[in-house]
């Protein structure tokens, strides 16, 4: 027997148990379309399925790829593992949203047995065809009432194209979408979000050929009403923007956090109007919207993957604004992707035996933040490794061994495979030495996590012959890439890894576009290595338990960042009941959460205050920073504990020239959110 292939067995195995037989076989079966077959018009969705027989026992992960008309195949599902019925895998369901270009697509999938290394794939060609038969543009509804698709004819090859829509009434400005190649003979499809409810608008195409711009013949289109069954958040205006505020659209992602309600993503005015949603087709709608794209957005996402014991916020997916996935992976097959690269953090929690032996160490969830702005169109994520280390680590006295959450960042290449990784346990770079992050350095606070507990993140490792409490470590929330190594660099340097963590650091790993040594560079905060230059006399200048840090101006500007302050508030020492934030002892009048903004000197390694503006509140996690292209500043306050409920403010502030502060020219409340944010349209999100 191959004791390789058994160990592979043993760290995937959903189903089953054994070792594969050296010639095991995998065999696809079917590759269908059991309701609309070939050829279907843009618009259409086409659900696929897939059925594979294997020698072995399994179990059988499916993958599907689509390519098209004259391009390569791009994974659109990453492999995640099949049901088994009778003597056949089936695949999961594949939904594709024909949103594209019209013309011959070709749908691969591909059934594999990660046990044995067996594959197989079954590729079949699939026409889409445009809904365009003249001059004149066709717009059709979606399955969201408020986003149409709108599809031009063909325009000249070296042209850029665009859409413009407007309320047929009243004064509402038009909103254009972003530019795209023409690409003759196929019809260019937008889909056009941003949409009032029940409201008539005008739609017409924006050709641009060598800077002379053509608009094509306009149609009409009316919005749906908001669905009754769907929750919708009230939001409520504090202080109202100003006249021609250049950023006019709030894109908010609520959160139910002790709430009990899991409303709908959405996207208002600055009145609160709702002009998009979204709600998923899960039970519950269980989406953590981590970033805004130009076409919709990436989430954190509840759904079945390799672990068949829980579903939660084990899918991440890049969704657009009509709600169909542009393309899914799950944490499945970043952990067999990761042991493949010689992780040994990232066994799957479900093959660890209870109690957990000292060292077990498993890859649980997406969490927190998933961003998409690396070059070559790569991504990183946040998941979690929970560990279990000796008895009495991080002081620990229960007698028995700790289970410690960390984190690990995940860079994904275009098909969302795994390609690097900065595990917060590895000895050479997270764990050890100068700058590094000792596991004997614990939670700034003492946090620690129960089962159940809606404050922290889902547990696997927890139960008898453990200490009861996990103890969290890290707490990570945000990741940013910074395009220059400081502002004076060439723009071609490579970028490193900006990361923040409730340790009250803001941390810089060397990724240097894949080429890093995952080291850590410098920790900015409380005791870290950047010298605070304290202009304004701050008595607690430094931020604390921050999030969504990042650096404006594509990384040539200011670093901005939610100063939560649950340090500033309850200083460790005080009992806080493993809770952070509950006490009060900060300086009066300075325990409420913060705007910040910081400008970085690397060389000098200090950074002098912006921004450090109470927002007259106190928001004990999550959060939002960011800087608008007028030079005001947006921040989310997001949970924030009122008579009643939990509540989110959204702050916009205008500085004040020559100090630390600003006036608000926008305040407005609503559910607590993860996070939010500020821009023109949905066309043109934050790049941080």
């Amino acid at each position: 027997m191959d004791a390789r292939k058994c160990f592979w067995w043993l760290t995937i195995a959903a189903v089953g148990m054994g070792c594969a037989p050296a010639d095991a076989t995998v065999k696809l079966v079917s590759l269908t379309t059991p309701i609309l077959n070939s050829p279907q018009p843009v618009g259409a969705i086409v659900d696929w399925a897939a059925q594979a027989t294997d020698t072995n026992p399994g179990p059988i992960a499916f993958q599907f790829n689509v390519a098209p008309p004259g391009g390569a195949l791009t994974t659109v599902k990453q492999f995640n593992v099949g049901t088994l019925s009778g003597s056949k895998w089936k695949s999961q369901a594949f939904a594709w949203a024909l949103t594209g270009m019209d013309g011959t697509y070709q749908v691969q999938v591909v059934a594999k047995d990660f046990t044995s290394g067996e594959s197989a794939s079954k590729t079949v060609s699939f026409v889409v065809t445009s809904p365009v038969t003249g001059a004149n543009p066709v717009v059709q509804q979606t399955q969201n009432p408020l986003v149409a698709l709108f599809t031009a004819p063909p325009c000249p090859a070296g042209s850029t194209i665009s859409v413009s829509f407007q309320p047929q009434s009243g004064s509402a400005p038009a909103t254009t979408t972003n530019w795209a190649n023409c690409a003759p003979p196929a019809a260019t499809t937008f889909e056009i979000a941003g949409m009032y409810p029940t409201t008539a608008y005008n739609l017409y195409a924006q050709v641009s050929t060598g800077g002379n711009i053509v608009n094509g013949p306009a149609v009409s289109f009316t919005t749906g009403p908001l669905p009754a069954d769907v929750p919708f958040p009230t939001l409520h205006v504090i202080v109202p923007a100003g006249a021609g505020d250049p950023n006019g659209v709030l894109l908010h992602g609520p959160f139910n956090v002790r709430q009990g309600i899991s409303y709908a993503d959405v996207a208002t005015d600055l009145s609160g109007n709702i002009i998009w949603y979204y709600y998923s087709n899960e039970p519950t709608h269980t989406t953590m919207l981590t970033r805004p794209l130009p076409s919709g957005f990436v989430a954190v996402q509840y759904g079945p993957a390799w672990n068949p014991g829980v579903s939660q916020d084990q899918v991440l997916r890049q969704i657009d604004w009509a709600g169909n996935i542009v393309r899914e992976t799950n944490i499945g097959i970043v952990q067999q992707q990761l042991l493949a690269m010689g992780n040994p953090d990232a066994q799957p929690c479900n093959t660890i035996p209870s109690p957990p032996p000292v060292g077990a160490a498993c890859v649980g969830i997406f969490h927190h933040d998933a961003i998409e702005t690396l070059p070559n169109g790569y991504s990183a994520a946040l998941v979690d490794v929970e560990k279990i280390f000796p008895a009495g680590t991080q002081g620990d006295t229960t007698g028995l061994p700790v289970d410690i959450i960390g984190d690990m960042i995940v860079v994904l290449d275009q098909n969302w495979n795994a390609v690097w990784y900065w595990d917060a346990f590895d000895p050479l770079h997270g764990g050890n030495g100068y700058r590094q992050l000792p596991v004997s350095r614990t939670a700034v606070l003492d946090e620690t996590c129960a089962e159940g507990n809606p404050l922290c993140l889902y547990l696997f490792l927890l139960g008898p012959g453990v200490a009861p409490n996990a103890h969290d470590w890290l707490h990570s929330n945000s990741l940013y890439y910074w395009p220059h190594d400081g502002a004076a660099a060439p723009s071609t340097a490579p970028g490193d890894i900006i990361w923040s963590s409730r340790q009250d650091w803001v941390t810089k790993i060397d990724y240097q576009d894949g080429a890093g040594t995952g080291d850590i560079v410098w920790r900015m905060g409380p005791s870290g290595d950047f010298f605070f230059v304290n202009t304004y006399n701050d008595p607690w200048p430094w931020f604390s338990h921050q999030h969504d840090a990042g650096i404006e101006d594509g990384g040539t500007g200011v670093f901005d960042v939610m100063d939560n302050g649950n340090t500033r508030r309850s200083p460790p020492g005080e009992s806080t009941g493993g809770v952070a934030g509950l006490g009060n002892n900060c300086v009066p009048n300075d325990c409420h959460t913060r705007g910040m903004a910081l400008t970085i000197d690397e060389g000098a390694m200090q950074v002098e205050p912006v921004l450090s503006r109470d927002l007259g509140v106190f928001s004990s996690a999550m959060g939002s920073a960011q800087l608008l292209a007028d030079g005001n500043y947006f921040f989310l306050a997001a949970i924030v504990d009122g008579a009643a409920s939990y509540h989110g403010y959204d702050v916009e502030l205008q500085p004040t020239p020559g100090t630390d502060t600003g006036i608000p020219v926008l305040t407005i409340s609503g559910p607590s959110a993860y996070r939010s944010w500020q821009m023109p349209n949905l066309y043109n999100p934050p790049a941080t």
